[in-house]
């Protein structure tokens, strides 16, 4: 956070802004909402109970608050001890004279109706108007504008997550709308939301069964690029399949509360299942949209916020009308919509056949191995006699009717005993294998439904599923926030409109702070996942209530709103900082400087595969498997799970596309959400280890490969194509020191290199220029590899 502050004594203290966070940080949790964890009969969260016991407006000595603050005594002293709170002597300071003031109360500023602030005369562009003022009161000025090229690379990583064309040489302004109009803009924006929609292709949990939610998948991407009003966006994502003669593209939709995990363990009670997905629902969405941390309502009453048990399951009490039952391991649990070919159908059935007929070899087989009578079981054979759970998973089960896991068993011990034996039983592992693939990759789409006759919904004890109380609930928005209008309808549609609704004051102000964020590193509200009282208070409020303010007004226009953040003189400053600045505001919240930040993993292997040439310009389809380490998902699950690459150009697509397996997700992902839970706030990381990806996975390899084949394809001497390679990777010129490192490491590599041309040269499938020197061609390509590790390279400037 950055030094400046506000001396008490000088401006008049405001609740929401000084004291809440103080009440809430250090006293709320013994004296807040949740009045079953209540101390002292006192509450502090509420004023008229506050100004009942503790506080005395004008009042301050007598105000038991302030006694308690600034005692001596450990017994009487507020907080205790114990708590491992304490107060510094300016907040107490700060409490004392807004009692002395008259204790204006106030609601949380995230709760107050979004009203559009009047813009500051200083600058022409009102994002720079709110941030100039920020800047003058603590005395800071603003970096001049980044230089053009640094400036397209940061608009081309941002707005399309790749780098720029080094050819380019467009206007800023004409690139931003021509990057606006981009097919690649949807899938660069797609990828946040993936992450808070907790999006992967298989179940998790152990088996983690496949899915088939990549349609949903390819309909946000649409859905971005198509620019569909954000209002519309969530309508259709939370109860499309609710709207009048819904289309297929709406239910499609509807499937972002289908993407959590389903948890189809042996054992496992359907109806937990089916309770958890539907608390997942609300959370999912309280964070989304709302920014509210839900999860600790499910229990109890919130200890911080004003949001109550009954809050959480009148919210739960929408998301439980579905007919999904909780039964199961599928990934295509119903309700599902068939999105079949004919070829999915075709490769199913040639499956199923092929097991069919394995299935005839090993009971012929076995008829020999243990002799019974034509057509019975094996378990009228000695093969009743065999250890563990052989006699149930293989002998009381036909041939054609045994699952991977039996299969393995069998395998596993009669290995070295009868091999045979386990040579058909192999083939026939290959083929139930192949099958189970066929079927799961028949496309079905997992959406909502709403049951004909309504779900009773009851609170749960400490949201226990088999622990119902007496306490019968139906669908209510929380009440701290506007009610939803009576004649709306009271199931997820109305739900969803409600959400979008322009006297709501959360969903406009989370969504253009995740925005913030994904531009600046930062949003204005630190805390993207919280806008509760243990949020932070935003440092640029104005801002952000007249973004929020503008994107509502704009009819909910996305593009809009980015273009806005990106014309502005506070998104196009240089990021070089001084330790001064840097000294009062490490952190860049007060705006002085642009943005610089390490790349997301998935945008540095977009990078790479772009700059080499190698990125396929294919949009949507099935999951892909590109270059992967041997036996990661056979570690992960146990042998069940064989990792099979790809070939050709599924390598080279986007990592959007990069098929998500839950328990074990894409090994070149260092710094991403697991997509195991709602994800809405980016994890940057710089450490060493992200080097074994970027130095030596088979992706960065090759690229590097391809790349150092392009420049050797040129004309001209070493200095002319260092001069192009460096330009094509970091989209500017070097500088002659820079040029004299390079040299001098390009003569350094051709003999360091010379003992594996061979092994260097065949990373990858890229089969390279047989007429090209391999020596030359390996120094090169470790060279570009080098290039591709720059910092520069690896940060948006």
């Amino acid at each position: 956070m950055f030094l400046l502050a506000a001396t008490p004594a000088v401006a008049a203290v405001d609740f929401s802004r000084d004291i809440q966070p103080i009440l809430s940080e250090n006293c709320y949790h013994c004296h807040g909402p949740d009045a079953a964890k209540r101390k002292g009969d006192l509450r502090l969260d509420d004023e008229k109970a506050a100004k009942s016991d503790a506080i005395l407006p004008g009042k301050a000595d007598d105000s038991e608050l302030v006694k308690r603050i600034f005692s001596n005594d450990p017994e009487e002293v507020m907080p205790t001890p114990k708590s491992n709170r304490k107060l510094t002597e300016a907040r107490k300071l700060l409490v004392k004279q807004w009692i002395s003031e008259g204790a204006k109360w106030g609601k949380h500023w995230a709760f107050e109706p979004v009203k559009r602030p009047k813009v500051p005369a200083s600058a022409k562009h009102p994002i720079d108007a709110f941030v100039k003022q920020k800047l003058t009161e603590a005395g800071l000025q603003p970096n001049p504008p980044a230089p053009r090229k640094t400036l397209v690379r940061r608009l081309s990583l941002d707005l399309v997550g790749l780098p720029p064309d080094p050819s380019d040489r467009s206007d800023p302004s004409y690139l931003i709308e021509r990057l606006l109009s981009s097919p690649r803009f949807g899938e660069r924006w797609a990828w946040d939301w993936l992450d808070a929609a907790r999006y992967a292709d298989s179940n998790g949990y152990q088996g983690d069964p496949e899915r088939t939610m990549w349609p949903w998948r390819d309909w946000v991407v649409k859905a971005i690029n198509a620019n569909m009003p954000y209002d519309q966006f969530t309508i259709w994502q939370l109860a499309g399949d609710l709207l009048p003669n819904a289309t297929q593209e709406q239910k499609l939709a509807s499937g972002f509360n289908r993407n959590h995990m389903i948890n189809g363990e042996g054992g496992r009670i359907a109806e937990e299942t089916r309770v958890e997905n539907v608390m997942d629902r609300v959370e999912t969405t309280g964070t989304v949209w709302m920014g509210l941390t839900l999860s600790c309502t499910k229990c109890h009453d919130h200890k911080f916020d004003v949001l109550t048990q009954r809050d959480y399951y009148g919210l739960y009490d929408v998301f439980n009308q579905t007919s999904e039952d909780g039964k199961g391991r599928s990934g295509q649990a119903a309700p599902a919509m068939d999105m079949s070919t004919l070829a999915e159908l075709e490769r199913s059935k040639k499956a199923t056949q092929a097991v069919n007929q394995l299935a005839q070899m090993v009971e012929a087989f076995e008829l020999k191995k243990f002799p019974r009578a034509a057509g019975k079981l094996l378990i009228e054979s000695d093969a009743k006699n065999l250890p563990g759970n052989l006699p149930s998973t293989l002998a009381k089960t036909e041939p054609k009717a045994r699952g991977v896991d039996a299969l393995l068993e069998a395998i596993g011990y009669f290995k070295g005993k009868d091999d045979k034996y386990v040579a058909v039983l192999n083939k026939l592992l290959a083929a139930q294998r192949e099958k189970v693939s066929a079927a799961s990759a028949v496309t079905k789409v997992m959406i909502m439904d709403t049951l004909l006759t309504a779900r009773e919904t009851l609170i749960l004890d400490k949201g226990a599923y088999d622990k119902p109380l007496t306490t019968k609930v139906s669908f209510k928005t929380p009440a701290v926030l506007p009610s939803m209008p009576d004649t709306a309808p009271k199931n997820r549609l109305g739900f969803a409109e409600w959400i979008v609704r322009r006297d709501n004051p959360l969903t406009a102000r989370v969504t253009v702070n995740r925005f913030w964020q994904a531009f600046f590193g930062i949003g204005l509200v630190k805390t993207a996942e919280d806008f509760g009282v243990q949020g932070e208070m935003p440092v640029h409020r104005e801002l952000l209530d007249w973004l929020a303010a503008e994107f509502m007004e704009s009819g909910w226009d996305v593009k809009h709103l980015i273009k806005l953040i990106v014309t502005s003189e506070t998104y196009q400053r240089g990021s070089q900082f001084s330790v001064h600045d840097s000294q009062l505001d490490p952190d860049n919240r007060l705006l002085a400087r642009g943005p610089r930040f390490r790349m997301p993993s998935w945008m540095l292997r977009d990078q790479a595969l772009q700059l080499a040439g190698l990125l396929s310009p294919k949009l949507g389809g099935p999951s892909v498997k590109p270059y992967q380490p041997e036996g990661i998902w056979e570690e992960a699950t146990f042998g069940k799970k064989t990792y099979v690459q790809d070939h050709g150009d599924a390598l080279y697509r986007r990592t959007l596309y990069v098929f998500w397996r839950r328990i074990v997700g894409p090994t070149m992902l260092f710094d991403n959400s697991t997509r195991q839970v709602c994800a809405v706030k980016a994890t940057r990381t710089n450490t060493p280890l992200q080097a074994l990806v970027t130095l030596n996975d088979t992706t960065y390899v090759e690229s590097a490969k391809v790349l150092a084949e392009k420049i050797l394809q040129l004309p001209g001497d070493d200095t002319q194509r260092l001069q192009h390679a460096f330009q094509v990777v970091t989209h500017r010129a070097p500088k002659s020191d820079e040029l004299s490192v390079l040299k001098i490491q390009l003569a350094k590599l051709r003999p360091q290199v010379a003992p594996e041309v061979a092994k260097l040269l065949q990373v990858g499938e890229f089969k390279s220029d047989p007429k090209l020197n391999p020596a030359e061609h390996a120094a090169w390509t470790s060279l570009c590899l080098m290039l591709l590790n720059l910092d520069e390279v690896l940060t948006k400037e």
